[in-house]
């Protein structure tokens, strides 16, 4: 098995593949992050602090944010790609391994996002769509940018990630999957959806009201998630298992109001789209033709930048630049010109055979390369125009030119200093066997981790197994765990029980909050509305304080206040309340969440009555909440 599995290696190893997927999806990672950034900056003082507004204990937190947003993106554009994913991969261990992050407001992708990011380390995800690449060019400024080729990775990048980040935890997913009676009904996908704590503002009624249409779908899920490590790097299954997949999350993402976690499983699919996809989308959007011919001189550093620099952002490839030096005599509408008129300016002709110069020459490109239009149209306005043109004719006067036959050569070149060029480049290339048994063997303790988490909680925890209390098997459990953490901790590898049973059973009651105006109006706070549904942008982690930790099928009273003081205090200072003269209300609601199906369940949820169980008052910022002693009975 050993031998098979670094031989296998070395062969993906040695495959070169096209850099796009992987750029994409560092991309792609990085705005999920961006986002989840901005979501803790709104929801900072509710998720941190003690008592929001209140009990401040963390006022650097805010700060923290920022430079990680900062971080986020940088690895959105790829800029110092190796310095920005380690510090982000960081970010993310302490933000919630010792936050509050983790207790009480658990993402549901926040393992998993670590887990890409320990693969982001490894991979070589500065070679497409990044300012690295541009950074690396223009170190080099005198090569023309057609002599750049494509940058290539090997395939162990398009693999490795897909095979632990995706694979191994739909099988974890699967297994616990078998152990709930409304999966083995086929309803998995349909009842979270009828609950109104998890449901988004789209109403798929339509859709849930089919039954043969929603079993379906559940059943399609569990052999996808079952087959999909053992055959989606098959040629001709790949499209069914990229559809299956894409279909699948983004159904979360719109459907469900854990859209975080949708987001961060679509990511991975950048890795499983074939390239032969990638080429024929390029092909599709890449001006047929060049629209527009700039004419630069070759001996000016600052042109050759700016030639480097535009080709860079020419993603839909409109623009051709040309040696002025060499080129321009061969075109008539330029022939005229003297050589020294030529490299005053930066000429250019459009495909109506129109001359352009100086600043209208940048007006045109920024108007050809299509999605930089706006900013070309601005620019052209006259005052703006005529300020663009003054600073023009400085910069244009004043540049140097160079000998290029010594003066060029002496240009250094920037180093790559990358984990992935030192270990998979380097290392592999100079000796490819060696690197092949070390990387088999760390995939196969890898592997280990991730049988531990799934046997140990997906079958002998589901199995209710004594293995805490018998003599043999408790130490071998304490020693599960402290491997679970281990790995929980830096790899992301966690139980992936989602919405299975023990999620759901008994779970027939919920609870939102009201307030009465200065007029003695009733109101609903931003939070829970009539229907019951959590509103945005009470969602993601925020969603899973409230409906997976503060009401679940068996409420515990001191854990219900400590949320319910949270809330109020939060929204109180967002609505300008002053909560010390306000009255919030406890409102509880009867729902159903059968393992069976019941036609038009979602909205049954939404139409069952309120009643009133308690209220919340504070008092000199001091909390009393009245609340029955057993709220299960009610």
């Amino acid at each position: 098995m050993y031998k098979l599995l670094s031989e296998k290696l070395l062969s993906l190893q040695s495959k070169a593949s096209p850099a796009t997927g992987i750029g994409l999806f560092r991309a792609l990672y990085g705005l999920v992050t961006l986002q989840e950034i901005f979501f803790l900056l709104y929801f900072n003082h509710l998720i941190f602090d003690p008592i929001p507004y209140i009990d401040v204990e963390f006022p650097m937190i805010p700060f923290f944010l920022c430079v990680w947003a900062v971080i986020a993106s940088f690895v959105v554009v790829g800029y110092r790609y190796q310095f920005s994913i380690v510090c982000n991969y960081i970010f993310w261990i302490v933000f919630v391994n010792f936050t509050t992050m983790q207790r009480d407001f658990d993402g549901g992708f926040d393992t998993f996002m670590i887990g890409a990011g320990f693969f982001l380390l490894f991979m070589p995800g500065d070679r497409a769509f990044s300012i690295d690449t541009l950074r690396y060019k223009l170190s080099t400024p005198f090569r023309h940018y057609s002599t750049y080729t494509k940058a290539t990775v090997s395939n162990l990048c398009y693999v490795l990630p897909v095979v632990i980040c995706l694979g191994f935890l739909y099988v974890d997913s699967a297994v616990h999957k078998l152990f709930a009676e409304h999966w083995r009904n086929g309803l998995g996908s349909w009842l979270p959806s009828t609950q109104p704590y998890y449901v988004s503002a789209l109403d798929m009624s339509a859709l849930l009201n089919n039954e043969i249409l929603v079993k379906c779908i559940g059943y399609i899920i569990l052999v996808f998630q079952f087959t999909f490590l053992f055959l989606y790097s098959k040629r001709q299954l790949r499209p069914i298992y990229l559809f299956i997949g894409l279909s699948m999350h983004m159904g979360i993402t719109l459907s469900l109001n854990i859209y975080p976690f949708g987001m961060g499983m679509v990511i991975f699919y950048a890795l499983l789209v074939p390239f032969s996809w990638w080429r024929n989308m390029g092909s599709l959007v890449h001006a047929k033709a060049p629209l527009l011919t700039v004419f630069y001189d070759q001996q000016c550093p600052l042109c050759n930048r700016t030639v480097l620099t535009i080709n860079h952002f020419d993603i839909f490839k409109c623009i051709d630049f040309k040696n002025a030096q060499e080129y321009a005599q061969n075109y008539s509408e330029l022939a005229h010109l003297s050589p020294d008129t030529l490299l005053q300016d930066l000429y250019a002709i459009d495909s109506r055979h129109q001359v352009y110069f100086g600043v209208n020459t940048y007006i045109q490109i920024l108007l050809k390369m299509r999605y930089t239009a706006p900013i070309g149209f601005i620019l052209g306005l006259p005052l703006i125009k005529s300020i663009a043109i003054n600073q023009y004719r400085k910069i244009a006067d004043n540049r140097t030119r160079l000998n290029c036959s010594t003066d060029c050569l002496t240009t250094p070149v920037l180093e790559d200093n990358t984990l992935y060029h030192r270990l998979f480049e380097n290392f592999a290339n100079r000796k490819p066997k060696a690197f092949s048994r070390k990387l088999a063997k760390i995939l196969i303790a890898i592997v280990v981790l991730q049988l531990n988490s799934t046997i140990h909680y997906g079958l002998f925890y589901r199995l209710n197994l004594p293995i805490k209390n018998e003599p043999i098997s408790a130490p071998i459990a304490e020693a599960s765990n402290a491997l679970i953490m281990v790995s929980l901790t830096f790899l992301g590898i966690t139980p992936h029980a989602l919405y299975v049973h023990d999620h759901f059973e008994g779970y027939d009651h919920i609870i939102a909050i009201t307030y009465k105006d200065k007029n003695g109006n009733e109101q609903w706070l931003p939070f829970v509305n009539e229907q019951g549904r959590l509103l945005a942008p009470n969602w993601g982690r925020v969603h899973s304080m409230w409906a997976n930790i503060a009401v679940t099928p068996t409420i515990n009273n001191p854990r219900l206040e400590k949320f319910i003081m949270k809330v109020t205090a939060f929204w109180g200072a967002k609505l300008n309340l002053n909560i010390n003269d306000t009255v919030f209300t406890i409102k509880l609601k009867k729902i159903n969440a059968p393992s069976y199906w019941v036609y038009d369940q979602l909205h049954q949820n939404f139409a069952a009555p309120w009643s009133d169980i308690g209220s919340v008052t504070w008092k000199n910022n001091l909390i009393h909440i009245d609340l029955p002693d057993n709220i299960n009975t009610l």
